[in-house]
C-alpha cells in the first residue's frame, strides 16, 4: 500500500474545493488560472481534467456563478466568481478545517497540547 501517495490524494480531494473557493474570494478567475494557480502549491497540483468537474460541481451546488468574456487572444473564457452562499460554505469549512487540523495535530504530536 503506498500510504503517502494515497494519503496526499485522499486529503487533496477533501480539500480541493475549499481551495478554490478560497482563490475565488480573491476576485473571478477563469479555469487555466485556476490550474495555473493551484499548480504553483506541489501539493495542490491539478489538471483540467480534474478541475472542470468540481467547477461545475460547484456551480451546480451554488457555490461560484459564471460569466463568457472576450480573451486578448483565443476563443471567450468562461469566468468563475464566488457567491454569496459559497462565502458562507467557505467560512464554514474555515471554521471546522481549524478544529479538525487542532485536534489531528494534538493527536498525532505534531503541535503542543
Amino acid at each position: 500500500m503506498d500510504v503517502p501517495g494515497s494519503l496526499s490524494t485522499a486529503l487533496r480531494r477533501g480539500t480541493l474545493e475549499f481551495c478554490v473557493l478560497a482563490l475565488l474570494e480573491e476576485g473571478e478567475r477563469y479555469g487555466v488560472e485556476l490550474v495555473r494557480r493551484l499548480g504553483a502549491e506541489r501539493t495542490l497540483t491539478t489538471s483540467e481534467g480534474t478541475l472542470y468537474p468540481l467547477l461545475a460541481r460547484l456551480r451546480r451546488a451554488g457555490w461560484v456563478e459564471t460569466s463568457w468574456r472576450e480573451s486578448p487572444a483565443g476563443p471567450p473564457r468562461r469566468y468563475y466568481e464566488l457567491t454569496p452562499s459559497g462565502r458562507s460554505a467557505l467560512r464554514h469549512f474555515r471554521d471546522e478545517w481549524t478544529s479538525f487540523r487542532d485536534t489531528v495535530d494534538r493527536i498525532v504530536g505534531t503541535r503542543a497540547a
